[in-house]
């Protein structure tokens, strides 16, 4: 028998992240490589006694199929929350998604056809990449430095379905979009038609003061809007949601349907039980707590140990430093030489649609304790003075 594949399973590829945490589960090795949240935040209690209530109380209902928009409490406090921040819509624009990754997918299955152009950030997150990418999307490349992307440079994209834009401590740079840059983006946006799509997934990750307002706040019905629960309550639960124009809820809806009819009921109820109270206003501050001090513990580190020719910007929240070695230097290709000297990080090849910078690389810091970070970083910078001997 022969098995004939599909031409978009052509492009489908392994995650070089999932493919390098591999690598990181041997012994001994310090991984500055995932974007895994800290275990340690995880509200273990909370999670077991929202869920001894919801079995107590709403058996039935929470183990039975549900509505594929998701559960109705838990979708209208999404949009009160949303209200807060400027984004003004009903909880009938609320789809709960599994995972925002999920929404990702949806969106690119509903607006992108073979050969649709879709302008991204460079570098941009790599799951959106490979969200897209099976949809034969054409990969339209948005320049931009170290406070974002460029308005101008969106004129290139003039006729893409959308641009994807992560303003909020980005996913790899660590880049948070200022707030006239942000004005300036969804005003070029509109001039030239160019749907945007926002992906927040660390927004409430911020260490000093909160970043500026959502794109979709100034956007309105241009933009769709995507959020997570993964990185301020637990991934494995994966929650997340998507909030659309009215006009384009109804596909992704059914588009939802067709993947997986709906997220798990069970999983909506209880964080819906954890975080309807407020619960969230006081956990989230222990986490900015905890993660601004592993940033101060890296960034000490990198000035400590790192040769001159290196450039990164110290991030003002989120989990990421991204860092730009000498020119000659290939990342991908020192990697191996990295594990060996006992820590891992991610290339930053993988996270560009075209032209990337082979010298770049992501370190996260959130799940290493200050004093290994140390030790990691200093093992990293004792590799690459090695390769510029």
């Amino acid at each position: 028998m022969t098995w004939t594949m599909a031409r978009r399973a052509e492009r489908l590829n392994p995650s070089t992240i999932r493919e390098i945490l591999k690598i990181t589960e041997r012994p001994g090795i310090i991984s500055l490589a995932g974007g895994l949240p800290s275990a340690d935040t995880f509200p273990v209690e909370a999670m077991a006694q929202a869920t001894a209530k919801v079995l107590r109380d709403n058996p039935r209902e929470a183990l039975q199929y549900a509505a594929s928009e998701g559960f109705a409490p838990l979708r209208e406090w999404v949009a009160a929350e949303m209200a807060q921040g400027g984004v003004h819509a009903d909880a009938s624009q609320v789809l709960i998604t599994t995972g925002s990754q999920q929404g990702l997918d949806l969106v690119a299955k509903v607006l992108v056809d073979p050969g649709s152009a879709v302008a991204v950030e460079q570098p941009t997150y790599l799951g959106a990449l490979q969200a897209f990418a099976p949809y034969e999307a054409e990969f339209v490349p948005i320049d931009g430095d170290d406070d974002g992307p460029l308005p101008q440079g969106l004129d290139i994209a003039r006729g893409a379905r959308f641009v994807y834009l992560l303003p909020n401590f980005q996913n790899p740079s660590g880049r948070c979009v200022p707030a006239a840059r942000r004005d300036a983006l969804v005003d070029r946006a509109a001039a030239i038609g160019l749907p945007i799509v926002e992906d927040n997934p660390y927004g409430d990750l911020w260490f000093d003061v909160p970043p500026p307002p959502p794109l979709a706040a100034r956007a309105g019905d241009q933009a769709v809007y995507l959020g997570s629960f993964s990185k301020v309550l637990a991934p494995g639960l994966r929650l997340g949601y998507v909030i659309a124009p009215k006009l384009l809820y109804p596909k992704l809806l059914q588009a939802k349907q067709a993947a997986d009819l709906h997220t798990p009921g069970f999983n909506q109820r209880v964080v819906h039980e954890v975080i309807k109270d407020g619960f969230l206003r006081d956990h989230v501050p222990t986490i900015r707590a905890r993660y601004k001090a592993q940033r101060d513990a890296m960034q000490a580190a990198l000035l400590r140990h790192m040769p001159p020719g290196c450039h990164w910007n110290a991030p003002v929240g989120g989990m990421f430093f991204w860092v730009e070695l000498p020119p000659m230097i290939d990342a991908t290709a020192m990697l191996p030489l990295a594990v060996a000297a006992g820590m891992a990080y991610v290339p930053g090849a993988p996270f560009y649609c075209r032209a990337p910078k082979a010298n770049a690389l992501r370190l996260s810091f959130v799940t290493v304790a200050p004093e290994l970070i140390d030790t990691g970083i200093s093992a990293l910078a004792r590799v690459l003075k090695e390769q510029l001997q």
